[in-house]
């Protein structure tokens, strides 16, 4: 799998970056010590309506700048040439990797995981390569201490990079395997907290009753979705804001309990945010807080 064997320079990861994205893999390049290349000055600038997707620069805004272009990829590495390989989970890249780190009680569970696609790492754990699910989920294994779920707004980094300090990097495992889909016992386990649907929907609440583990039934969400919404409509002036996070965390829990779509939720909330004159960044900042209150992923 590793398409140059032992070679951790510049040329090896660059030459890993093409073949990767040759798969359709998003890739970019991290700091040496795996943190995100700080952003240009006129990034830094830029305030929060600066739109990080679109971004032409080559490093900025971490993972959003994450490409497939050779041209690109080349010229990431000609750039910041210590930099680290990196690779952009969730749907984009078609990826979601189980993160298995033993410092932090991490176990490798043969019975849940099952065979796929592997790296190990320099703590001495476990990436676990699978094909994205078509579904949000978390961003941990819920019940299990050192296990992290890296999907959609989640990076790893990859072969042959090594960290700076690290005594040694990461690689594919000796067993070469296909890249496959987590197995459903897998894929339940991941969704005990959080089992979203991909956004898709109609704008409305889905008209039948739901339930979710630890989320209870919904017996009428069109109704509930409405008094949330009128909640931030009739919130007084200084009291919008929060009341706009409140109803992010309420339409979370539709969410998580599939009463309804993520993306209605988030055309939902913004429409209510913009009625009520707050800007675009409150806006954001208050559907991310809600979802990540309830213990999903953000989805701005």
């Amino acid at each position: 799998m590793d398409p140059l064997p032992g070679a951790t320079g510049r040329p090896g990861r660059l030459h890993a970056a093409v073949s990767y994205a040759a798969r359709g893999w998003q890739v970019f390049v991290l700091g040496c010590t795996k943190r995100p290349v700080a952003n240009c000055e006129p990034c830094a600038a830029a305030g929060p309506d600066h739109d990080r997707e679109a971004c032409l620069c080559l490093t900025c805004h971490g993972f959003y700048a994450a490409t497939v272009d050779p041209d690109r990829i080349t010229a990431m590495f000609a750039a910041v040439p210590d930099g680290l390989l990196a690779i952009r989970t969730g749907a984009v890249s078609g990826l979601t990797v189980v993160d298995i780190d033993p410092r932090n009680g991490g176990e490798f569970d043969r019975a849940l995981m099952n065979p796929t696609t592997t790296v190990t790492t320099p703590g001495g754990g476990w990436h676990l390569y699978y094909a994205h699910p078509g579904r949000s989920l978390p961003g941990k294994l819920h019940g299990r201490e050192g296990v992290d779920i890296k999907t959609d707004g989640g990076l790893v980094v990859a072969p042959p990079s090594t960290p700076a300090g690290a005594a040694r990097g990461y690689r594919w495992t000796s067993q070469p395997r296909p890249v496959n889909e987590m197995a459903p016992r897998l894929l339940e386990a991941c969704q005990v907290r959080s089992g979203l649907p991909v956004p898709a929907g109609t704008g409305s609440a889905r008209t039948s009753s739901a339930t979710a583990v630890g989320a209870g039934a919904i017996s009428h969400p069109d109704a509930l979705l409405a008094a949330t919404l009128a909640a931030v409509d009739r919130a007084p002036q200084g009291r919008r804001r929060v009341t706009l996070y409140g109803a992010a965390r309420g339409l979370a829990r539709m969410v998580a309990a599939d009463a309804l779509s993520t993306l209605d939720a988030v055309a939902a909330l913004t429409a209510a945010g913009q009625r009520n004159q707050q800007t675009p960044r409150d806006i954001r900042g208050a559907i991310k807080g809600g979802f990540e209150a309830e213990g999903l992923l953000s989805p701005v």
